[in-house]
């Protein structure tokens, strides 16, 4: 296996977007053709990569390339992979192919446009997945907000000037503060190196700036996850964007800040990691919070998209909430109260890996889910639910896939929903009982907010024969978006192993590295 397969993996969508530049746009057969082709060559160089990281080793970061960028600075352009990034990799293209093959039908308007846009964000999402410097990972960071932008701001709904800007000026405010806190990291070890900086703990004997890094980091990836009270541009995007666009939005953009904080901001700073979870609890806070009123929140919405947008804000609090289970074993340890060995090792790894474990079931399970409001509304054209009612029979097919889709979100065992949570409750309930109590009141209002508005309101009680009476159940191409997402819902919910494997070869190394900084 060559070890340029990163830098082809990370340029064939580029490749693919300026490909259909040259396309004129009325031939919109060969566009769209052509968007699902190199998404698909994406999807099978991403499934190589996973594989190979596997059999390599997935501790460590395998298919290393570095090539010399901006010498004067000391930047390179350095890609990697390793089990936490891999899967990252694979659900981004997955998402990828899946959005484009149904947009292929559901998208006539600027099409050329539209195809270039979304193979140009795919791009910047594997660079943030494979970048192992910083400003290289900055740079890929900036670069996914345009298209994303344009996505909302001409496919979108009603109002989706103000959801694009809303969501623009708010990743923007957290991209500045990513950047101060990069140069300043510099300024201190010397290089944009991820893994040199993370051993070069910066600010250690300055406290003060050190807790200024780490806020400026963690709030660039809060905003981006996002986590409360950082959250209130997600709902109006998610309801203004395309299907498609609400999709990547949720199922991979999100996770890149997620991903942030387990490959930057836990293993970098530690200690400022674990004093604002033990000494000054700010951030368990944050993520009971975005647990429990984001869940409650979903109790209270009338419209199926937005009830979904904010269930994702329930969603990646329990990201958070593993996070802090980790951060507050290293600190137990460092006082000295319990060491981080043995089960308090295996507790502290349960946790990062519900965390891990939970971007990728969010992927695919809120994904699954945009696809399915994007679907419904095709033949509706209402988000609302009070519209609704009495489904079940009418649209039998597409009924039973929400079920599988719905009863994954709440957690149910046997689907891939159950286990993310599963293994941050076994890390929280170790370090931070408290915290680890009040987040299963998400579970409770999960279950709730599913089983009420999205199947009683949608499926149950008497169907409208007048407005629904004439509706069609979901066609061939449609099943086939859905395919993939609830086979991995059923196969990881029976069988979880595989990707927990892979991703607990990765944080139990991020774990042994904090462990080196105990006295």
């Amino acid at each position: 296996m060559s070890l340029s397969i990163l830098s082809v993996t990370l340029f064939a969508p580029l490749a693919g977007a300026l490909l259909i530049l040259v396309i004129p746009r009325e031939d919109k057969r060969t566009i769209r053709s052509l968007g699902i082709a190199f998404a698909i060559l994406t999807l099978i160089l991403t499934t190589i990569i996973w594989i190979g990281v596997i059999q390599r080793g997935a501790g460590e970061m395998q298919f290393v390339e570095r090539y010399p960028w901006i010498s004067q600075f000391n930047i390179w352009f350095s890609l990697g992979a390793d089990g936490l990034s891999a899967p990252m990799l694979f659900l981004t293209a997955l998402l990828t192919t899946l959005s484009l093959f149904y947009s292929s039908r559901a998208i006539e308007e600027r099409v050329k446009e539209y195809h270039v846009l979304f193979l140009i964000l795919e791009w910047s999402i594997l660079g943030v997945f494979l970048s192992l410097d910083l400003v290289m990972y900055y740079v890929f960071w900036e670069i996914g907000m345009v298209p994303t932008f344009l996505l909302i701001g001409v496919w979108g709904s009603k109002n989706r000037t103000y959801a694009a800007l809303k969501f623009f000026l708010y990743t923007m405010a957290g991209s500045v503060a990513m950047l101060l806190a990069i140069i300043a990291v510099y300024f201190q070890v010397g290089t944009f190196e991820i893994s040199d900086a993370v051993a070069g703990q910066p600010f250690a004997n300055l406290p003060v700036a050190a807790s200024i890094a780490f806020w400026a980091f963690f709030i660039a990836f809060a905003i981006k996850m996002p986590t409360f009270p950082f959250h209130t541009w997600l709902p109006d995007a998610h309801t203004e964007a395309p299907t498609a666009g609400s999709v990547i939005l949720a199922g991979i953009l999100l996770k890149l800040g997620a991903y942030g904080l387990i490959r930057i901001v836990l293993p970098m700073f530690p200690n400022q990691f674990a004093y604002y979870v033990m000494n000054v609890p700010i951030i368990p806070i944050m993520a009971v919070m975005s647990i429990a009123y984001g869940a409650m929140v979903c109790m209270a919405q009338w419209d199926l998209k937005r009830l979904i947008a904010y269930s994702s804000v329930a969603h990646m609090g329990y990201v958070t909430l593993g996070l802090c289970a980790a951060a507050a074993a290293f600190q137990l340890a460092k006082v000295g109260i319990l060491p981080l060995s043995g089960d308090e090792f295996d507790a502290a790894a349960a946790a990062i890996n519900g965390a891990a474990f939970q971007m990728f079931a969010h992927g695919i399970i809120t994904g699954g889910l945009f696809f399915l409001v994007g679907i419904l509304h095709e033949r509706t054209q209402t988000h609302q639910l009070k519209a609704l009612g009495g489904l079940a029979n009418q649209i039998p097919y597409y009924y039973g896939i929400t079920l599988v889709t719905g009863f994954a979100s709440l957690g149910l065992p046997g689907l891939a929903g159950f286990w993310s949570e599963f293994f941050v409750f076994r890390g929280a309930v170790r370090f931070i009982p408290l915290a680890a109590f009040i987040g299963v009141l998400g579970v409770i209002f999960t279950a709730a907010y599913v089983l009420w508005k999205m199947v009683q309101h949608v499926f149950l009680g008497d169907l409208d024969e007048e407005k629904w009476g004439k509706l069609t159940d979901m066609e061939w191409w449609e099943k086939v978006t859905m395919w993939p997402l609830v086979i991995l819902m059923v196969v990881l919910g029976l069988y979880p192993a595989p990707l927990l494997d892979t991703f607990n070869a990765a944080t139990t190394t991020i774990l042994q590295s904090l462990q080196t900084l105990l006295p």
